[in-house]
């Protein structure tokens, strides 16, 4: 967790999708845990990820129907193997799985192909292990605020394929009582799979998580600002959303134009209805982050100016250009968070367009921010991104999964951009992406991380996602092959020598 105390540390951002494995992408099997040992190994205290949820729309993880669902995509299946619930013949993979890229129209089919094996063959036999089934009954009761509603939202979904929840029959999509208990009666085993498959990941990830901390690693997660409009959240509390009585969205999330687009984000989530949170006392955001706080230690919010101002797109509109801000929620739901679940170890993504009010609020809620150092050379010497702006109570990034990896950025630059950065280092051009790594690990921030694209180098650096790319993103894998004795070494080297050594960092 983030500790009340300053302390200096460093991690590596790597999605779990973007591990080894046999099986097209990674999950939270044996790879997990070796990437645990490898930060170990690197003198790494932090392991951030992308959200944990199940991928949307471009298969993008912060597009998930449920913002409290595990991705079942994730699961380990040679645990499941051994459970009994599978055989290994379940387990001969696609040829297209040889790739490195996660191909996700080829690899969730074939992976949900074998969470229903392993369901039907755990409903068959659970009778034979009380302790197994009193485990799932457990798990069922304690997450039942959420888990009833998600897993009724998949078993409908699933009945109505293609079809948003507004578009399901009326009874239905408004939650009429009798529709509800009648496809409760009639989509039970359904319902029962897909409980199912939301305890295998809890229990797994519930594993990966002490073997992590056993180590002295914190698992550094991310909730998405907003939710997908097919989503289990919105059909089930849509009065917390701004819809129209056809539970279609008044108006869209986005960003205006910025570094990313000359016509802004676009991202077609719906808004919050914040006034109908605040008189729920913003119950469902703090069962939210309750849940995210189940499975790790610390949290990133994602697009944290939304709370200040959230940009507004109208729903027919093309692009984000016509968007205009409207003020939200501001420090009091931030306040209230923190009266329910106590401190809360959050860093906030303040990145974008940052206006002051939006500084204001963040200093004022305690909460760290976040500085990239990508962004630090239009040859503004106030650039807030320079390193000699720095300040402790920060995270520090050479790049997010947002931008391209240090060294594909570094290949576009312009000579009068790679000259400045080369002015500023006092070096030679060739050393620029080693330079971003050492900046940010030397920086007075509390806290730096790098992604593993970045540390692993050419030519396995490829970008984990391109903002407003419909498509090709979110893929990328690294093996272990592309990882040699010298990645662990200098990482670690480079934490003694700007004390960021986990072992330093122990309280």
């Amino acid at each position: 967790m983030i500790l009340p105390e300053s302390r200096r540390r460093s991690g590596v951002l790597l999605h779990p999708t973007s591990l080894p494995g046999p099986y097209g992408s990674g999950d939270l099997g044996v790879h997990a845990g070796y990437f645990v040992d490898w930060l170990k190994s690197a003198g790494q205290s932090i392991w951030q990820m992308l959200p944990l949820g199940g991928v949307g729309e471009g298969h993008s993880p912060y597009m998930s129907d449920s913002a409290f669902a595990g991705n079942p995509a994730l699961i380990d299946l040679e645990d499941l193997v051994q459970q009994g619930w599978l055989d290994a013949v379940d387990l001969q993979a696609d040829p297209a799985f040889e790739t490195r890229r996660v191909l996700f129209d080829v690899v969730i089919p074939w992976r949900l192909q074998r969470m229903e094996r392993a369901s039907q063959r755990f409903a068959e036999h659970s009778k034979e292990n009380s302790v197994l089934a009193e485990e799932f009954a457990a798990f069922r009761k304690r997450h039942d605020h959420w888990l009833a509603d998600y897993a009724l939202f998949k078993a409908i979904s699933e009945r109505h394929a293609g079809m948003a929840w507004n578009e399901w029959p009326r009874a239905l999509a408004r939650r009429e009582p009798a529709a509800l208990a009648a496809a409760r009666r009639e989509l039970r085993a359904r319902i029962d799979h897909w409980c199912f498959v939301q305890w295998c990941f809890d229990r797994q990830w519930q594993r990966l998580r002490k073997q992590a901390n056993d180590q002295g690693i914190s698992l550094f997660g991310d909730v998405p600002i907003f939710v997908a409009l097919h989503s289990a959240d919105v059909w089930s509390r849509p009065e917390l959303f701004q819809l129209d009585e056809q539970g279609r969205p008044d108006a869209v999330a986005g960003v205006p134009p910025d570094y990313f687009s000359p016509t802004g984000q676009r991202w077609g989530n719906p808004l919050y209805a914040w006034a109908s949170h605040a008189a729920q006392g913003y119950d469902w955001w703090i069962a939210r982050m309750r849940r995210v706080l189940e499975l790790v230690d610390e949290v990133r919010i994602d697009h944290f100016r939304g709370f200040a101002a959230y940009w507004r797109i109208p729903a027919d509109a093309p692009d984000a250009t016509t968007g205009k801000w409207i003020p939200g929620p501001g420090s009091e739901f931030f306040a209230t968070l923190s009266r329910a679940l106590g401190r809360l170890p959050v860093v906030a993504e303040d990145l974008g367009i940052i206006t002051p009010d939006v500084t204001a609020l963040r200093r004022r809620c305690g909460l760290p921010g976040m500085t990239v150092l990508q962004f630090a050379w239009d040859g503004d010497p106030a650039n807030a991104y320079l390193p000699h702006h720095h300040e402790r109570d920060t995270v520090v990034y050479t790049g997010t999964h947002d931008n391209d990896t240090t060294h594909g950025w570094w290949q576009s630059l312009d000579d009068a951009t790679r000259q400045r950065v080369c002015h500023y280092f006092g070096g030679a051009t060739r050393d620029g992406p080693q330079w971003l790594m050492r900046a940010a690990l030397a920086s007075v921030a509390d806290t730096a991380v790098l992604p593993m694209q970045d540390i692993l180098g050419p030519p396995h650096g490829v970008r984990m996602n391109t903002p407003g790319a419909a498509s090709g993103c979110w893929q990328w894998r690294f093996d272990w092959s592309d990882v040699g004795p010298q990645h662990a070494g200098e990482l670690a080297t480079w934490c003694r020598l700007y004390d960021r050594r986990a072992e330093s960092s122990a309280r």
